[in-house]
């Protein structure tokens, strides 16, 4: 018995671990089986061959009106795609109940060995689709292709398949009584699960494209050994006079409004404490939440606040009845983008100050009344100090992202007169790598950026800790 119960918990393992491959293929190209034509783009994964009937289309258009393939082929493909995908969401979700009750872990059992029939019928359906593709005529302009993808899910979903049988036999019968359910520890786990892979896609997987940094790469081009030229852009970048000159501007701009950014970080926690301080509830509510939205207004419609007021024919020069354009001028531009960035941030900003004061023991401000302080002293000696902490978290996130200012302010902004004082780092790389399609070298520029930010965080927590015996690390 005690045999079976560890082979059990092995297998189990195992069937985790086919789960976490099969989840991270869904969102890997090459692993695709629903690319079987060339005609389908090379950046297409499972996940999005499923989720979208036009993606998957979009490549055969041309072939449909000449009638090369039938709509039934791409209508088989995508519902093959989707309940493949579907299978698979089983799998996952059958992965995750098994960390419950043995009630818990039967239906987990159910939702695999479904998932896994629907999943390989699916898979089926995909090669149909494939063989489909040599009963045209002009099979050759169809360009088929019989991806690896095939292979991985159907060998996966089958083992899956073998092994939840398996396990399903070996168990015990779960007794009546017996409810669905799972320790408080499993649960917390699984609720950020979510959130791993999230960084993990959006944070750690973008490094994979480091690599451009070491290779001659043209847009739409192909990585080959041929096109390896090891350090040569990183050589570039500080022989090269003319990038050189660029690189100093562009940081001269960036540190420069990052600095401004950082001596007026104070701004929203004064802003916090102020709000705190109106005793009228509905009158509050309506300044924070006025103050709030423009966080939610993007950079294209701030801009055009600011043509209607600022621009030769805007409000200003209507009341004035002048004929300057404020908004093309490029005097004062690094202030000008710091009231902008205050206008439509503070607020916003101000949230998590307001929350750090309802934390505050509401007994200090009962006995500094008492005591007979006024509004101003709880405000100086007891609000102040119970946000400083919070205050000095945010400072150091703010000195390790000292390097990115982000990059829709500056562009929606720009114009040819102002060019020169307010091109940031992250609008240089976008216009070197996009504009200008010198992709290796914007690669270069942004992995410098990134570790420099690291170095200033552990640097600034560093400091934090030898100053004030506090680290957020």
């Amino acid at each position: 018995m005690e045999r079976t119960k560890k082979s059990v918990n092995v297998i189990y393992v195992v069937l985790r671990l086919l789960t976490v491959l099969s989840c991270i293929g869904l969102f890997v190209s090459s692993l695709n089986p629903a690319r079987i034509s060339d005609l389908v783009s090379k950046t297409a994964s499972l996940f999005t061959s499923a989720i979208s009937y036009s993606n998957t289309k979009e490549g055969f258009t041309r072939a449909l009106s000449a009638g090369w393939i039938s709509q039934g082929t791409i209508t088989l493909l995508y519902v093959s795609s989707l309940f493949t995908f579907l299978g698979i969401c089983a799998v996952i979700a059958g992965a995750c109940m098994s960390v419950g009750t043995r009630k818990l872990q039967r239906l987990g059992l159910y939702l695999n060995i479904g998932g896994s029939v629907v999943g390989i019928i699916s898979i089926a359906g995909i090669y149909m689709a494939y063989n489909q593709l040599f009963d045209s005529p002009l099979v050759s302009k169809l360009q088929p292709i019989f991806s690896a993808g095939y292979y991985f899910y159907w060998a996966i979903l089958a083992i899956i398949l073998i092994l939840s049988i398996i396990v399903l036999v070996l168990s015990p019968k779960v007794e009546k009584n017996e409810k669905y359910g799972m320790e408080s520890k499993y649960k917390l786990f699984l609720l950020f699960v979510p959130f791993i892979a999230l960084i993990f896609v959006f944070s750690y997987l973008p490094l994979w494209g480091w690599r451009y940094a070491f290779f001659d790469y043209k847009s739409g081009g192909t990585i080959t050994l041929d096109s390896f030229v090891g350090f040569k852009y990183f050589t570039m970048l500080f022989q090269n006079a003319s990038t050189r000159s660029d690189i100093v501007k562009v940081l001269r701009n960036t540190l420069a409004m990052s600095f401004l950014g950082i001596g007026t970080s104070w701004v929203a926690m004064a802003f916090a404490i102020f709000i705190n301080e109106i005793k009228c509830k509905p009158f509050r509510r309506m300044i924070q939440t006025l103050t709030t939205i423009p966080n939610f207004i993007s950079w294209v419609l701030v801009y055009a606040v600011a043509f209607a007021m600022f621009s030769t024919e805007g409000f200003i020069n209507s009341v004035i009845g002048g004929t300057t354009n404020y908004l093309m001028s490029g005097s004062h531009i690094w202030l000008k983008m710091l009231a902008w960035g205050l206008w439509k941030g503070t607020g916003w900003s101000a949230i998590i100050y307001i929350a750090a004061i309802s934390g505050i023991d509401q007994q200090l401000y009962e006995a500094a009344t008492v005591d007979g302080a006024g509004r101003f002293q709880r405000m100086r000696h007891i609000t102040l100090p119970g946000l400083v902490p919070t205050y000095c978290v945010l400072l150091l996130l703010a000195v390790a992202g000292i390097l990115s200012n982000g990059m829709d302010q500056y562009l929606v902004f720009e114009n040819p007169r102002n060019t020169e004082t307010i091109q940031v780092l992250d609008l240089y790389v976008y216009k070197l790598g996009i504009q200008n399609g010198r992709i290796p070298l914007s690669t270069l520029i942004g992995m410098v950026k990134s570790i420099v930010s690291v170095v200033l965080l552990f640097g600034a927590n560093k400091i934090s800790k030898a100053v004030r015996g506090e680290s957020i690390i």
